[in-house]
């Protein structure tokens, strides 16, 4: 007998999210190494997000999500979203996505002003290499690029961050 998995019981996986703004108040958005555009799916643009580690603070782990995925945490936290936030994985990635161990994802999301240069970001300081190009872009534009199932979450953020655009162009 073929049992169909709950996936319903599953839990959340803890993660972070980054808004990076730079000094023009545009936000870093980076393309999917691992999601490759086709004629049927357009490619996909994401913020830098991650996995937290079971006793890690929030706000020390999105500086690490942060050097691991583009190579540097070179950066001040100028604001935080208030609650978790969640999504659901699409039923396609249920029981494949995040090892199979997850339902979605609980995330916690954080505004940053990036104080480097762009020459200090390096997509490849961190193996399996998370992005594979990368790009200042409006934050208005966020939900657009997402894969479908993050988007609720890239409106949310994108309109409770949208006061940081200009706060992340002052200089600090």
């Amino acid at each position: 007998m073929n049992e169909e998995k709950d996936f319903s019981k599953l839990p959340y996986r803890r993660n972070v999210g980054a808004v990076l703004f730079n000094r023009a108040g545009k936000v870093f958005l980076g393309r999917r190494a691992d999601m490759p555009q086709t004629e049927d799916r357009p490619e996909f643009w994401q913020l830098p997000q991650g996995g937290m580690d079971a006793s890690e603070d929030p706000r020390i782990a999105v500086l690490r999500e942060l050097a691991e995925e583009i190579g540097t945490a070179n950066a001040e936290i100028i604001g935080e979203y208030p609650e978790w936030l969640t999504y659901d994985l699409p039923p396609e990635l249920l029981g494949r996505a995040l090892k199979g161990r997850y339902r979605g994802q609980a995330q916690r999301w954080f505004a940053l002003r990036f104080l480097g240069k762009d020459e200090d970001i390096h997509l490849d300081a961190h193996q399996p290499q998370e992005f594979i190009a990368w790009r200042w872009g409006e934050l208005a534009e966020i939900p657009s690029l997402g894969a479908p199932f993050k988007r609720d979450i890239y409106r949310t953020i994108a309109a409770f961050f949208a006061p940081f655009v200009q706060a992340a162009s002052a200089e600090g």
